[in-house]
């Protein structure tokens, strides 16, 4: 099945006349970005290689567009008769949580050739709460190795996903792993329609490119310590969901923590050590949350015992020690980031492009500025 000419003629004159869909000079004030993931067995390799580099993604959204909310969704899929056909994390700003939730997918089932990827796209671009407004920017990124079933009638087919997508001001990006001739054809038509790029990889996803750098030691270092300024609050669920997302940031590869280090440092517009709230300070900080209106049992144990005053002070105190410790961060960071354009001016190479995470990075570079 292929897109009708009547479709891209419809598609065309919407992203003429649509608003959502002009193009703007002015910074993008929220960035939502999903991740339409094929999961079955064949994937296995990308899928770590993701797991590594998402923090890395990320951060090249926060240097584009600094003051930008930001947004992420997976939606995984494999085919009728696995595990499960279509599993989503909706869009959510809470990275660090997509980030725990994408380490613990694993590759599995698989057989025949096609996937559910038709009922995976409507998954993306119907089922998403997607923001509306002329200066959000909204992105997809579909990625697998095999093109969708055409014979499961249940599904709506690519062709008006693809019409209601551009409708809506979703630009739809194709990624194909491996080089399957049926899947480069569809793969590219959606790309084309969808107003995106196609790009082609590896089956493995690529080479992922880590860098050891002379202030990786001192990175960790300061991480730690700013990971010790986190203090818990609110609710058991809160609290706990927060405990969760500590230890996996902590239990991280140190290149994946350092990456998830330089987001946190270079994402300005808001002040956290950690993404999706129940951390006290950041929260203050944010202004999401004043310590006026906390519950008493829903303070953090240290403040329990002290009267008002006294629970500033503390708090005050210990957003001193944070904000310094960041100060520390933001320095060391541009240190590493000089470094490492040093050595690759002086090797006079580049990270790889063929790589998932740096064909994923040049577009969004390209589509966000």
């Amino acid at each position: 099945m292929r897109i009708t000419h009547a479709v891209l003629c419809f598609a065309l004159s919407t992203a003429l006349v649509s608003p959502a869909l002009a193009h703007s000079a002015a910074e993008a004030e929220r960035v939502e970005v999903a991740f339409v993931l094929d999961t079955t067995g064949s994937m296995g390799d990308l899928i770590d290689g993701a797991k590594r580099k998402i923090w890395s993604i990320a951060t090249t959204i926060t240097e584009t567009n600094p003051n930008a909310d930001i947004a992420m969704a997976l939606v995984a899929f494999r085919d009728l008769g696995d595990d499960y056909v279509v599993r989503t994390e909706p869009l959510s700003e809470d990275i660090q949580g997509l980030y725990g939730k994408l380490t613990r997918l694993q590759a599995d089932g698989g057989g025949d050739t096609p996937e559910s990827v038709n009922q995976a796209l409507d998954a993306a671009i119907n089922g998403l709460q997607w923001s509306r407004g002329s200066k959000v920017r909204r992105i997809v990124f579909l990625v697998g190795d095999a093109p969708p079933h055409m014979d499961y009638p249940q599904e709506r087919k690519y062709p008006h996903i693809v019409e209601q997508a551009v409708a809506n001001g979703i630009i739809i990006n194709t990624v194909q792993a491996g080089d399957m001739p049926e899947t480069t054809g569809v793969w590219k038509e959606i790309a084309q329609y969808g107003r995106g790029r196609y790009m082609a990889i590896p089956q493995s996803g690529g080479e992922v490119s880590i860098i050891v750098t002379p202030f990786d030691d001192e990175i960790l270092g300061l991480q730690h310590d700013l990971d010790g300024t986190v203090v818990p609050y609110g609710g058991l669920r809160q609290r706990s969901e927060l405990g969760t997302k500590m230890r996996e940031k902590a239990a991280a590869p140190a290149s994946v923590q350092i990456e998830n280090s330089e987001f946190y440092a270079k994402r300005i517009a808001r002040k956290e050590v950690v993404t999706g709230g129940g951390d006290l300070i950041g929260d203050i900080a944010n202004k999401d949350v004043d310590l006026a209106i906390i519950a008493p049992a829903e303070l953090p144990e240290q403040l329990k015992s002290k009267t008002r005053a006294e629970q500033e002070a503390w708090v005050g105190e210990l957003t001193a020690k944070r904000q310094k410790l960041e100060s520390g961060m933001s320095e060391v960071m541009a240190k590493r980031d000089a470094y490492i354009t040093e050595q690759r001016a002086a090797a006079g190479s580049a990270a790889p492009a063929d790589s998932f995470d740096e064909a994923v990075k040049a577009t969004l570079k390209v589509q966000l500025e």
